[in-house]
């Protein structure tokens, strides 16, 4: 662990968790973290963010470095899907971030928004993240040139989406979850190892999430849990998780289901890491070499085939 990881996760811990530990307005909580994430998170040079609408939602596509210059013949694509627990974020908070994969990886990131709670509960965001796949194939884009990733909650969504299109049949080339959140009965036992560790989540407020963000459905439920959920002839898969997170046993027991159902999957895990910490890419080193890791695999993963 790095001292600057240290010095920034020791610093942030008292300050997030008490301010997740009251109870308050989500949609306030949501405006300070959309205007926290402007000021203190910053793009590389010459990152490019041009909108455009999916079903009345706005989407930004990602463009840095070489993605700036990617060939019209090359399709691939990553299609990015932002955390925040389902209730905060969106593509302003994380197209930074993104663009610093966009550069490493030399590829053009399709990031949507979709549907918050408590206003949306779900599946309003599932359905949202389905329009935005069906809209990549609807411009050309064929299953396998697609590379599915996510955080935390995004994370999920990516899971639950990878889900749905390997059973039936179309899955995309490679998929990866940084933190992803995939078990909404939280019944991992990290929830309660951790409960004092974590950097963001105080144990005591997980029931008041899923309160706020599943409406009528189950935890249970393998749509909203992918952790639950079948994944036939799935792609290789990347996941990153901290080792102190409530959520670190969600990554681990994905890793185990998916590789004893026989699929290629990698699962990365850092000491002492906050809670998607890719996001601080810039402030400590263990974020910028994570996403290049990610990099990396989509890079061995997405290399196009000879005669495809």
């Amino acid at each position: 662990m790095s001292l600057r990881m240290r010095i920034i996760g020791g610093a942030l811990r008292p300050v997030i968790r008490a301010a997740l530990a009251r109870k308050g307005d989500p949609i306030q909580l949501r405006r300070k973290l959309e205007r926290r994430m402007r000021h203190y998170f910053h793009a590389p040079p010459f990152a490019r963010f041009d909108e455009v609408h999916v079903g009345g939602r706005r989407a930004l596509w990602v463009l840095c470095g070489p993605a700036l210059r990617q060939p019209a013949t090359d399709s691939r694509v990553i299609l990015y899907l932002h955390g925040g627990g389902y209730i905060a974020g969106s593509p302003e908070t994380h197209k930074k971030m993104v663009a610093r994969l966009s550069k490493m990886t030399g590829l053009r990131v399709f990031l949507p928004s979709y549907r918050l709670a408590p206003e949306y509960p779900l599946p309003a965001a599932l359905d949202d993240v389905r329009a935005a796949w069906d809209h990549l194939i609807a411009l050309g884009y064929a299953p396998a040139d697609i590379i599915l990733g996510g955080d935390s909650a995004g994370g999920g969504l990516a899971f639950s989406l990878l889900s749905q299109l390997c059973q039936a049949g179309t899955p995309p080339r490679a998929a990866f979850g940084w933190s992803p959140f995939l078990d909404q009965t939280f019944s991992g036992e990290s929830v309660q190892e951790n409960a004092q560790r974590d950097h963001f989540f105080p144990a005591s407020r997980l029931h008041d999430l899923t309160v706020t963000v599943l409406g009528d459905m189950a935890a249970s439920d393998p749509y909203v849990s992918p952790l639950f959920a079948e994944f036939p002839d799935c792609p290789p898969v990347l996941l990153q998780v901290s080792d102190c997170e409530i959520l670190r046993d969600d990554s681990m027991r994905m890793e185990a289901k998916l590789r004893a159902r026989g699929a290629e999957v990698l699962l990365q895990t850092y000491v002492g890491a906050p809670h998607a910490w890719q996001l601080f890419d810039g402030w400590f080193p263990e974020a910028r070499e994570a996403i290049g890791l990610t990099a990396d695999f989509i890079q061995v993963h997405a290399t196009p085939q000879r005669g495809s």
